[in-house]
């Protein structure tokens, strides 16, 4: 027989209900302290609307979950007296970027406020070494920054791995990597075995575009809703985040740029079709027209982009020749991606990033002269601050945007001293 609840004690749906309401008012707060736009209890309660006595135990839930901290600051605004200045905090949980390339492995550690705690990068012949032992070798690089960070007193959230291929984001699983020689890849189980990760850590794996286009999107200085981060590295990809979200397709298969055909019967690509962009503007496409007696030398992506570089600073003519020719088909992909996505920010990352000064302006004009909408259309292109460690920072984000999605992952720990 079904009974009334006792008093007080409410049926489980309600007491759900209203556990979901107090985690979104926690979210909501923070959110405010993240973005500035509230840095006081009395700010939070106005741009809220919660009243001030339930923002002020939020705010200590926040605290003792060491989410946010008291400045030691304090606030002059208002009337009476003054309150103490709130920021974030995430001092005591970590998260973990990792990235595999075709010639390096990366790592880095961050707190929940961004703080980096150690990062590693090595030199690394993914696709000959095969796929077991690159995970392998990509796991004891973690392990060492994970050691790193668990002796700082921070515990491990999760880790976000970036691949240069096609994944199956759900199983955590790489079908296909053409620069890397993977098909069928199970990185995450193998990542859990090998680092003894158990439930409490997530782990996520995505294509290298779209974290890089996170970590884009996530900067403290972007003002746009909606862009796409064009990588350039061996292959090349496109991230694209439109209404603030990423755009990830049926089946999380978006952003395959490299692989788009632009010359009939052109050169053959890794992923078997014949005349793809990343024929013409992958990093080995570019040293082939920039600087041909690099080839083969199986340099790291970042030094062959500083010789390239150099080269052009010096006025270099097949270095200058080559990355003109570089910049034509770059705006070749990126009218296609303008066309297809009309984004307000598109943002170059890897290689193209670092020798942008010599690839843009001709780059621009085939934007300008390919855009179908128009001048309108043809949006600002800018290189990435990240560089070559844009997947990287992206992976470590993904993690922590999914602690601060859910204040309640993160323990309460009992009230914290003020800085």
């Amino acid at each position: 027989m079904h009974g009334r609840d006792g008093p007080g004690t409410g049926t489980d749906d309600e007491r759900l209900d209203q556990h979901t309401v107090r985690r979104n008012n926690l979210v909501r707060v923070l959110e405010e302290v993240r973005a500035c736009r509230a840095r006081s209890r009395s700010e939070l309660a106005t741009r809220t609307g919660l009243s001030k006595a339930t923002v002020s135990g939020l705010v200590t839930e926040l605290i003792e979950r060491r989410l946010l901290r008291e400045s030691g600051r304090h606030h002059a605004g208002g009337v009476g007296r003054p309150g103490r200045l709130l920021e974030l905090d995430g001092s005591t949980v970590a998260a973990l970027g990792v990235e595999v390339n075709a010639h390096y492995l990366a790592v880095r550690g961050v707190d929940l406020a961004g703080r980096v705690l150690s990062e590693r990068r090595m030199d690394f012949d993914t696709p000959r070494a095969g796929a077991e032992q690159a995970v392998g070798e990509l796991a004891r690089l973690a392990g060492k920054v994970l050691g790193e960070v668990e002796r700082s007193g921070t515990r491990l959230a999760g880790i976000g791995v970036a691949v240069p291929g096609i994944v199956d984001v759900p199983s955590g699983t790489v079908r296909h990597a053409p620069n890397l020689l993977w098909r069928d890849v199970p990185i995450t189980s193998w990542l859990r075995r090998w680092l003894a990760l158990d439930e409490r850590h997530t782990v996520v794996v995505d294509n290298e575009a779209n974290l890089a286009a996170l970590a884009e999107f996530n900067r403290p200085d972007n003002t746009v809703d909606d862009l796409v981060s064009l990588t350039g590295e061996v292959g090349v990809g496109a991230g694209v985040v439109t209404g603030r979200r990423l755009l990830r397709g049926s089946a999380g298969f978006t952003g395959e740029i490299g692989h788009v055909p632009v010359v009939a019967h052109g050169r053959a690509c890794g992923c078997g079709q014949r005349g793809c962009l990343e024929t013409r503007i992958g990093l080995e496409a570019a040293v082939r027209a920039a600087a041909p007696d690099l080839i083969g030398t199986g340099r790291d992506p970042a030094r062959q982009a500083r010789i390239l570089l150099r080269r052009a600073e010096e006025g270099d003519p097949r270095a200058l020749s080559g990355l003109d020719e570089v910049g034509h088909w770059l705006g070749v992909g990126i009218s296609i991606v303008v066309n297809l996505f009309n984004p307000s920010l598109v943002v170059l990352g890897g290689y193209f990033a670092m020798v942008a000064a010599h690839v843009l302006p001709r780059a621009t004009r085939e934007l300008r002269a390919r855009a179908v909408a128009g001048q309108e259309a043809a949006c600002p292109v800018t290189a990435s601050a990240f560089g070559f460690t844009a997947a990287v920072r992206g992976g470590a984000n993904i993690i922590v945007e999914e602690v601060l999605d859910d204040p309640c992952r993160c323990p309460r720990t009992g009230p914290r001293g003020k800085d």
